[in-house]
């Protein structure tokens, strides 16, 4: 057969075409911006878009699968979280990338959201009629633009899919058959929903950013559920069969980026840094960040809390004034009070409700006007030493430092002779709890260790 022989399709399959006509796949088709800006844009490497398309394309070949075609996009954001619309669209966050050690265990997550829409749970939801109008309804609560909606997307108050406990226990089972048909380890879907239980709670005391986005926001987890995922798998035999591709999956996650992004600013300990304002502030020894977008909140000991954003307010207008404008409730007028901080223009101001005192610090950057909200209880001692801490932090990088801050990656690394889970642990930067994150970014139990030979996920801004 001659070369001219072969030639592209002039209809080839692809998610477009095979849905077109679909009127909810046209739905979720026209949401697909929106939702990239909720999740921060598309995360793109194309070393790791192959190794999740032989991913795809082998779970596609369960001969159970109805035949359909998919298109993955992942999602530039640090939370854990995977979900499917209508029509094949699948979208996985570099967040739950990092998480999974092989890829049976991200097959495992992709074949549950594969399987709520070949289950039609969506569908389930409500009568055939309104179809269109709750498909319409879920996706625009996710990311409308409305500020305080969006707002409430990241506290968790409005999840992406409400599926029922036995939706998603069907998942389960649907995607951990695929699983063990197609080959891949079944007790995957156990093993990673244990990690994402341990992420859970490093993610309540790390002050993880983002948890309304995250998978577990949206998913029930329990012993129960594990359980049934291991009776599920037991059908194909005992642990230790299938296939885990370990191999090809930590090269394709080697450099991923790990946490924030330059452009939402730097986590580190208990300070924030943002290369691209220039600006950057610590916190009390106690107190916990938690960087989502649009805004910095921080939590300590005695119910304190901290806020931090910007605005733009004109450089004709004094700080005092714009204290005084009415975008802070319950505010003492007699409180109001201009300063100095670290040579920048500033203002203060002390502000009351039913059950919270307030010190709002304003600081002038250029156009840019920055909010230091503290909040502590009503009789609440710690409030003035908290806020004038953290405003006195408050400092404007240098050029030099903005620019020598460098994104947190995933990094693969060989263990040597003399290497220890102790040893790794002291290697990773940036991040709390070092030995105990390095244990969970790669599966090790409290009393496991590393083999010479192995290979190992560290977190480093290398």
């Amino acid at each position: 057969m001659q070369d001219t022989e072969f030639r592209p399709s002039s209809n080839p399959v692809t998610v477009d075409n095979v849905t077109r006509g679909d009127q909810l796949a046209n739905l979720a088709r026209r949401q697909h911006p929106k939702i990239l800006q909720t999740y921060g844009g598309e995360y793109s490497d194309p070393k790791l878009e192959r190794m999740l398309a032989r991913v795809v394309g082998r779970l596609s070949q369960d001969p159970d699968m109805p035949s359909r075609t998919y298109q993955i996009t992942i999602l530039d954001s640090p939370a854990v979280n995977a979900f499917a619309l209508p029509g094949g669209y699948l979208y996985i966050t570099r967040g739950i990338l990092a998480l999974a050690n092989d890829s049976s265990e991200i097959a495992a997550v992709l074949a549950h959201e594969m399987a709520h829409v070949t289950a039609n749970h969506g569908l389930e939801r409500q009568k055939r009629e309104a179809e269109a109008t709750l498909a319409s309804r879920v996706v625009e609560e996710v990311v409308t633009t409305d500020v305080s909606a969006r707002a409430a997307v990241l506290r968790g108050q409005l999840q992406l899919a409400q599926f029922s406990r036995n939706q998603e226990l069907e998942a389960d089972a649907i995607g951990i058959r695929t699983l063990g048909r197609v080959g891949y380890d079944p007790y995957a879907a156990a093993r990673f929903l244990r990690a994402m239980d341990a992420y859970q709670n490093f993610h309540r005391v790390s002050g993880d950013r983002d948890s309304g986005l995250d998978f577990l926001a949206s998913h029930p987890n329990a012993p129960r559920r594990i359980e049934l995922a291991q009776r599920h798998a037991r059908q194909f035999g005992m642990p230790g069969i299938g296939s885990r591709d370990r191999e090809a999956y930590l090269e394709g996650i080697d450099r991923l980026i790990y946490g924030d992004k330059a452009d939402q600013g730097y986590v580190r300990g208990r300070d924030f840094l943002h290369p691209t304002l220039g600006v950057a502030f610590s916190v009390p020894e106690g107190f916990v960040i938690n960087n989502s977008a649009g805004e910095v909140i921080a939590e300590g000991p005695g119910e304190v809390a901290f806020r931090f954003d910007g605005t733009t307010v004109p450089r004709t207008t004094p700080l005092t004034t714009y204290l005084r404008s009415g975008w802070l409730g319950g505010l003492q007028a007699d409180s109001v009070r201009a300063l100095t901080i670290n040579g920048r223009e500033a203002a203060t101001a002390r502000a009351l409700s039913d059950r919270w005192q307030f010190d709002a610090t304003v600081i002038r950057v250029g156009d840019q006007v920055y909010r230091l909200l503290t909040a502590a209880p009503i009789g609440s001692n710690g409030l003035d030493s908290v806020a004038r801490s953290i405003a006195q932090s408050f400092r404007v990088l240098s050029p030099e430092e903005a620019a020598a801050l460098k994104p947190l990656r995933i990094r693969v690394v060989t263990v040597q002779p003399g290497d220890t889970v102790a040893s790794f642990a002291n290697r990773m930067v940036g991040v709390e709890d070092k030995l105990y994150l390095f244990r969970l970014l790669n599966g090790l139990g409290a009393g496991s260790t590393v083999s010479v030979g192995d290979k190992v996920k560290i977190v480093t801004d290398r």
